[in-house]
């Protein structure tokens, strides 16, 4: 396993029965990106270990946390979660003092925007990225059914508000605006306006731009 390719922005808690060591295991062009981000909004202390493509991310004491040999993933104390979308749902409630989840009774569309992006945005881009035409009958055995459906409801869902899951900036905003920014940039999303105002407001915040900043100073360093 690769060791960090940087310290932690915020040193990791000592092992004397204080908070439990966050780890967060990435490769810095990959989804762990997303994780990178809300590792920041949430302001808590972790540990960065960077794995390279190929062996180290297959490699058996990384298969033991992800068997599927993939980043992101974190370990925080014994408890391992991996996934994107899960990551920052359970970051959100593990540390409740960041704000970024909405109360229990308001998160409606907080579950729901988070996991369409997770799984029918997903899945729908990577089908259209590969030039897959599908015929209606097997669009409707689709799980994420029709692409351009698909953006025009996210469209909708952005379309002159700050935030996608209510008054706030919440764990949802960074999972569907990391997908929204990085789809415009990438190709894989159009450049609708609707989208175009709802990054410009998510990507110049604080945490946002810190890790857009290691990404830079990475590249440059080769």
């Amino acid at each position: 396993m690769a060791p960090t390719t940087r310290p932690p922005p915020r040193s990791s808690q000592p092992d004397d029965g204080g908070p439990a060591e966050l780890i967060f295991y990435t490769h810095p062009l990959s989804r762990g990106g997303i994780v990178h981000w809300m590792l920041e909004e949430v302001g808590a202390s972790y540990r960065m270990v960077t794995l390279e493509y190929g062996h180290a991310m297959k490699a058996p004491e990384y298969l033991a946390i992800n068997p599927l040999g993939k980043v992101p993933a974190i370990r925080h104390g014994e408890t391992v979660v991996t996934e994107a979308a899960a990551i920052c749902t359970y970051l959100a409630d593990a540390f409740p003092e960041a704000g970024l989840a909405p109360p229990p009774a308001a998160r409606g569309d907080y579950y729901r925007w988070l996991f369409l992006v997770a799984g029918p945005l997903e899945s729908a881009i990577a089908l259209n990225d590969l030039g897959v035409v599908t015929t209606p009958e097997q669009t409707m055995r689709l799980g994420c059914g029709d692409f351009e459906i698909l953006v025009d409801t996210l469209a909708a869902a952005v379309e002159g508000k700050p935030y996608i899951a209510g008054d706030a900036f919440s764990a949802a905003d960074v999972y569907v605006g990391s997908h929204i920014g990085w789809g415009m940039q990438f190709g894989t999303l159009p450049r609708r306006p609707e989208f175009e105002a709802y990054w410009a407001g998510l990507r110049e915040r604080p945490a946002h731009r810190r890790c857009e900043a290691y990404i830079a100073q990475l590249l440059a360093d080769g």
